[in-house]
């Protein structure tokens, strides 16, 4: 009995296998069309883990890699101890929920108030508006907030002063600089974002609003009781995304927002690893300060995605 079970389970085993080799020989070109695709992301984001080593040691470039001294976590140590440790916690936090609390809603109820517009003319403009924002560079985004928010010939400042008030340089001010990065993030990012919500939405049947439309019920009422359970799930997988990635500040913008007076709210992490890093040379700190980053997030991801999965069944796996 036993043989025949065994007998069987390799028969089905070899089916299983021929069924691969079949589908694999049938789909080969589409493959082939991936294997670039693979190699990039083996070569630009799986070989560099390898790097993740020097956190742990003292690292010298006449050494290498292999022959720098090994220091456990000594780096871990030192930057949880330093003065620095709860400020950039505290600026990273900071900026990343306030703009997950700003920016993740907004595309949101940017696609559902576009979504009950008839017009198509106004609807296009729309979003044509808010779309472009997202495809001017990071310098150039920046380079323009420190124009209209210059003291001298900034924008706002000559529309503070057509009421009588004061010139304000906003960027000097510690306390404005987190407001400045948000809605700024917001102004460039949330139309280009609400596209997915779009698709999401196109999905929902009409059927759904016309039998609504018959029980009288009004625009609003359909918007929260059909299009946002359509878009819920499309908002859960990419509300888990984000959290997963809170500690990951975009680095590049705030850099080129910051400046000397600012910088008590504007030094974050990131901004952190590449002054140790490049500017003072301290490879294996900077390395274990990312490290910290990193795991934080992994973190993030695996809890915020398992409460998920348990309260909504929604989940990335």
């Amino acid at each position: 009995m036993k043989n025949d079970v065994v007998s069987k389970k390799k028969g089905k085993n070899k089916k299983k296998q021929e069924k691969w080799v079949l589908y694999l020989k049938g789909n080969y070109d589409l493959y082939l069309f991936l294997l670039p695709a693979i190699a990039v992301l083996f070569i630009f984001s799986y070989l560099p883990i390898y790097g993740v080593v020097l956190a742990f040691k003292d690292y010298s470039v006449s050494k290498g890699i292999l022959g720098s001294t090994w220091v456990g976590l000594k780096h871990f140590t030192r930057f949880f101890s330093s003065a620095y440790f709860p400020v950039l916690m505290k600026n990273t936090l900071l900026l990343s929920l306030y703009s997950l609390a700003v920016g993740f809603p907004f595309p949101i109820i940017l696609a559902l108030l576009l979504n009950t517009i008839r017009a198509k003319w106004f609807k296009k403009t729309v979003q044509m508006v808010t779309y472009a924002p997202n495809f001017i560079s990071t310098v150039v985004m920046c380079g323009m907030v420190l124009l209209f928010l210059s003291p001298r010939a900034g924008m706002v400042n000559k529309l503070l002063g057509g009421f009588g008030k004061e010139p304000v340089n906003f960027m000097a001010y510690a306390s404005f600089f987190p407001h400045i990065y948000v809605w700024s993030g917001v102004w460039q990012t949330a139309g280009w974002n609400s596209v997915i919500y779009f698709a999401a939405l196109s999905g929902i049947s009409p059927q759904l609003h016309e039998a609504a439309m018959i029980d009288g019920a009004s625009r609003l009422q359909r918007i929260l009781h059909i299009d946002v359970p359509g878009i819920l799930p499309t908002a859960i997988i990419l509300l888990i995304l984000n959290m997963g990635s809170i500690m990951s500040v975009g680095y590049e913008k705030v850099f080129l927002l910051q400046n000397n007076t600012n910088i008590a709210s504007s030094e974050i992490i990131a901004t952190y690893v590449y002054k140790m890093g490049i500017l003072n040379n301290d490879i294996s700190f900077s390395t274990a300060v990312g490290l910290f980053n990193s795991v934080i997030n992994l973190v993030l991801l695996v809890v915020v995605n398992s409460v998920s999965k348990k309260l909504s069944e929604n989940s990335l796996w």
